[in-house]
C-alpha cells in the first residue's frame, strides 16, 4: 500500500522511510534493500573517507536502481572530499548531521542532490530552511546513537509548526503505531534507524542483533552527556567504563581514547566488551529479524498514513 504525500513526491519513494544513515551499520547492502523495498535507503559515511564511499555508492547501484542516499557527519575529517564524491556521483539525496551543511548546499543542489539534515532543535530546523535545504529529519532523544535533548513527541510538533518545508520524524519508531503517532503530529515521513539493525541484510554481528532483540524498555543509556557529547547505545560493559570515567571527570581526550573504534568492534566483531552497541530507546519492542521487505510492510500495513 503506498503513500503518496510531499516526502514520497520529492525523494522518489513508495513509502516515506528513509533508513538511519547509521556509522558502519548502513552499507550499500542495507541501503540497497530499503530503496528496493519502496523507501529511501542511505549510505553511512560516518567511517569513510572518500575512496571508500566512492565504492559503496558504486556497490549500491549495481544492487539497485532506485534513489538512495549518503549520510554525511560534519564532524568527519574527510567532510570535503564525500561531498565531492557525492556530486560526483550524483547521489539522490544527503542526509547530514553533527554541524552545519551551509557551505556546501550550493554545491550539492547544483549537482541535483537533495539535503536533508538532521536536527535535534527548533532553532537549528529553521536555519537550515532558510539555507535553501529541501526537508529536515527531527529526531528525538530516544534515538540511538548521538542525540539531544528532546523527545520525539515534544520536538516533531513544534519544528512542523516552524517550517513549511516536509519534516522527517525520527526517535522511538519500530512499528505502524509509531509511525501513525508522528503522522498524527504533522510529519509527513519517518527515518527508522534500530529496528534496521535487526534486519536480514543489515551486515552487523549476529551479537548487534541479539542484544536488540534481546533489550529491554531500560536496556540503553547514554554516556558522554557531561562531555556535551551525548550518545545512546546498548548497556554494556564498555558503556559501564564510559559512565566510570565522566564520573571521575575524566577529560574529553581521555574519553575519547577509550571510545574510538568501540563502533567498529559492535559491529564488525560484535565485541561484547570493548563494543559500543548504537541502539535506541526502540530497541525494548523488537522482538525478531526480519528481511526489510517486511520490517516497511509491517510499518504501513495498517490504514493508510495521511
Amino acid at each position: 500500500m503506498s503513500i503518496k504525500n510531499r516526502v514520497t513526491e520529492l525523494f522518489h519513494i513508495e513509502y516515506p522511510i528513509f533508513q538511519g544513515g547509521m556509522a558502519w551499520v548502513a552499507t550499500a547492502e542495507l541501503a540497497a534493500a530499503v530503496s528496493e523495498a519502496g523507501g529511501l535507503g542511505i549510505i553511512g559515511a560516518g567511517s569513510m573517507n572518500a575512496d571508500l564511499l566512492r565504492k559503496e555508492i558504486r556497490r549500491c547501484k549495481e544492487m539497485t536502481s532506485k534513489p538512495f542516499g549518503v549520510n554525511i557527519v560534519m564532524l568527519s575529517p574527510y567532510t570535503d572530499e564525500l561531498f565531492d564524491v557525492v556530486c560526483e556521483e550524483r547521489v539522490s539525496v544527503v542526509t547530514t548531521g553533527a554541524g552545519n551543511p551551509a557551505p556546501y548546499i550550493k554545491k550539492l543542489k547544483d549537482a541535483g542532490v537533495k539535503v536533508v539534515p538532521v536536527i535535534p532543535a527548533v532553532s537549528l530546523a529553521k536555519r537550515m530552511e532558510s539555507y535553501g535545504v529541501d526537508a529536515v529529519v527531527a529526531e528525538g532523544m530516544e534515538s540511538g546513537g548521538h542525540i539531544g535533548t528532546l523527545t520525539t513527541l515534544v520536538l516533531v510538533p513544534q519544528v512542523v509548526d516552524a517550517v513549511s518545508i516536509p519534516v522527517i520524524a525520527a526517535g522511538g519508531i519500530a512499528d505502524a503505531r509509531g509511525v501513525r503517532a508522528v503522522f498524527a503530529l504533522g510529519a509527513e515521513g519517518v527515518q527508522v534507524g534500530t529496528r534496521f539493525v535487526a534486519s536480514v541484510e543489515c551486515k552487523a554481528h549476529p551479537n548487534y542483533k541479539q542484544l536488540i532483540v534481546n533489550a529491554g524498555d531500560r536496556s540503553t543509556v547514554v554516556t558522554g552527556t557531561s562531555l556535551g557529547r551525548p550518545v545512546r547505545c546498548l548497556r554494556n560493559s564498555m558503556t559501564k567504563r564510559l559512565l566510570e570515567l565522566e564520573k571521575s571527570g575524566a577529560s574529553p581526550d581521555e574519553f575519547e581514547n577509550v571510545a574510538t573504534g568501540s563502533l567498529k568492534k559492535a559491529f564488525l566483531y560484535g565485541d561484547m566488551h570493548e563494543g559500543s552497541f548504537l541502539a535506541g530507546q526502540i530497541s525494548g519492542m523488537i522482538k525478531d529479524i526480519k528481511p526489510v521487505k517486511e520490517i516497511i510492510r509491517e510499518l504501513f500495513e495498517d490504514e493508510k498514513v495521511r
